[in-house]
């Protein structure tokens, strides 16, 4: 979805505020003190996230989940709050702690029309990533009550509006799980709409802490217990929420807390109480004393941490884990901890023989995770790869249904949400005639992330499990060892190195193309720098760029020209701006929408 400022706001006339949004939207300097620090903050937020000023431009999300203990435990205070509310134009909204709205309470029909047309209606979300700044999204993003009063808003259509938005936190774990807005037309605001919004998000906190948080609170027990009587680095987890006390927080970088919560869960998993030792990412050795505390099925549980010497007596080698080595996999790298679950999935299903379905972003590796396990598991088997981009006629069916029932070793189907309804309804009529061939074939698909259709929950019934791979910006830790790794494939080892500032960009990125956009931009680098250091000048403008989506071929090249014009006036916009034939408002917009990482003049 594209978002741009393509306009220039409407202004109300003699209106400082509504002046200073003009101001900020042309990247002119905003006057000092006639805009609240927490709105000026979310304006940038906005701008970073290339929100469009002067239209609403969100799509719908999906059918809004009543039946949540949100919503259960919210409806009753909101409808009660709507009935003291009776005769006045104000809509009481609940959203998901995404920004999606939930529900919203009708107030009169002109502020309900005008809502449904700004899409402030179930199933679209408001964060501020998709609308800006507004009570909802701001809310929580800041994680607190936020008031927006008209020219506050971020988008031009939302200017008439006023909003008080409060997160909704659960009671035990402080996690947010929504928010609740009230929205009136900004004539009708009143001071007092935050402070009613408040009191409607205490009450719901309430009512979901009597609606039953039993599991919580006794795990909250047991923490509160060890941290008493234990001391030392005591850590607390389920699948909703993670308490670490001061110590450990402090003792543990961050790196650390993932890989070391990681391994936590994994032994809480089991009924039975499990000490191991695990091997940190820092270098450090640390014992692990797990006591799982059971609540409605829910695994988690305490564990008591303790860093050992390197001297010290170890455990027997049975109960020793160490973190897997930066290659688990034959010829892949990265030692993330979303990416090694993800691939020590991908291994127990073939260990047991179990088809697997795997499922991410495109360019993540799901094809290189597979063939990296067969390699690992049965080096010396057939393994065989259909395309189902390919299905352009019979044949394509024909050759996957033979090596469905005579084939071995292992099959990738690939894009399979890519067949059409015919042909995904005949492979799924070959899966069933395979069935009971799991030890001769290991079938496994792969998915690019979408809607899933009818067919393809068919045809998903013939596999077990589906597993997860993350995409490069869910562990970008790991391009300290995929960039040396990927130069050592495209040029002499050794004879090419990743300079500091070089890394640093790179790290920056969001990397939209995964995985195989990294590997292209080293193909690209080293084609004109074969030795040496590389530096940032020598990466592609791509790199030069925070971007959450992929371009079009015409953006990427306007984004490439405004780039190279930065690098030849070292990072001077005005005289970069001349050499393009732009306005020096034009450049600031396109150095914003594109999120281009200036050097500095």
């Amino acid at each position: 979805m594209s978002r741009s400022v393509t306009a220039r706001p409407r202004l109300a006339t003699g209106d400082p505020l509504a002046t200073n949004r003009e101001r900020f939207l042309t990247a002119e300097p905003v006057e000092p003190n006639q805009v609240r620090d927490t709105i000026l903050a979310s304006w940038w937020r906005s701008r970073r996230w290339n929100v469009a000023a002067d239209r609403i431009d969100i799509s719908y999300v999906r059918d809004p989940d009543l039946d949540t203990p949100l919503t259960r435990s919210a409806m009753p205070v909101l409808r009660q709050l709507r009935e003291s509310l009776e005769g006045q134009p104000i809509s009481v909204i609940l959203t998901d702690a995404n920004g999606v709205v939930l529900t919203r309470m009708a107030a009169d029909h002109d502020l309900d029309r005008h809502l449904d047309s700004v899409k402030l209606a179930p199933g679209f979300s408001y964060a501020e990533e998709f609308v800006g700044t507004n009570g909802i999204g701001t809310a929580l993003e800041i994680g607190r009550s936020a008031h927006v009063f008209g020219h506050e808003h971020y988008a031009e259509k939302l200017e008439d509006l006023a909003c008080a938005g409060v997160p909704i936190h659960h009671p035990v774990s402080g996690k947010t799980v929504g928010a609740v807005d009230l929205t009136c037309w900004r004539k009708d605001a009143d001071p007092l709409l935050i402070a009613l919004a408040k009191t409607t998000a205490e009450q719901i906190t309430q009512a979901l802490f009597t609606a039953g948080t039993a599991p919580e609170l006794e795990l909250l027990q047991e923490y509160l217990r060890a941290c008493r009587h234990a001391g030392g680095m005591v850590v607390a987890l389920n699948s909703d929420m993670v308490m670490m006390n001061e110590h450990a927080r402090q003792t543990l970088d961050p790196g650390d807390q993932v890989v070391l919560l990681g391994h936590a869960a994994d032994a809480l998993a089991n009924p039975e109480p499990a000490t191991v030792v695990i091997e940190l990412p820092s270098g450090a050795r640390a014992r692990l004393q797990c006591r799982p505390v059971r609540g409605r099925g829910q695994p988690g549980g305490v564990v008591q941490v303790k860093l050992i010497d390197q001297l010290e007596a170890a455990l027997p080698a049975e109960a020793l884990v160490q973190t897997p080595a930066r290659m688990f996999l034959p010829g892949l790298v990265g030692s993330g901890a979303l990416w090694l679950r993800a691939c020590h999935q991908v291994d127990a299903a073939y260990a047991c023989t179990e088809w697997l379905a795997l499922q991410g972003e495109g360019g993540v590796g799901k094809l290189a995770v597979l063939r990296a396990t067969h390699q690992r598991r049965n080096p010396a088997g057939r393994f065989r790869v259909l395309d189902a981009a390919d299905a352009t006629d019979h044949r394509w069916q024909a050759d996957a249904r033979r090596e469905l029932l005579e084939g071995e070793g292992s099959l990738v189907i690939r894009h399979v949400e890519r067949l059409n309804a015919r042909r995904m309804h005949a492979l799924s009529a070959a899966l069933q005639e395979a069935q009971g061939r799991q030890r001769a074939l290991w079938v496994a698909i792969t998915l690019t992330d979408g809607k899933e259709s009818v067919p393809l929950a068919r045809l998903l019934r013939f596999f077990p499990g589906t597993v997860e791979l993350p995409p490069l910006r869910h562990h970008v830790e790991d391009l300290h060892d995929l960039v040396p790794f990927f130069l050592g494939k495209l040029s002499h080892p050794a004879q090419l190195t990743c300079s500091v500032s070089a890394m640093q960009l790179l790290l920056r990125s969001t990397w939209p193309g995964n995985t195989e956009q990294l590997w292209q931009v080293l193909r690209r680098v080293v084609q004109h720098r074969r030795t040496g250091v590389i530096q940032p000048a020598d990466l592609p403008p791509e790199c030069w760029t925070v971007s959450r989506r992929l371009l079009s071929p015409l953006e990427s090249m306007e984004r490439d020209a405004i780039v190279r014009a930065l690098l030849d006036s070292g990072g001077n916009k005005l005289r970069a701006a001349k050499s393009l034939g732009m306005s020096r408002a034009t450049i600031y917009r396109k150095v914003h929408e594109y999120g281009i990482v200036a050097p500095a003049s």
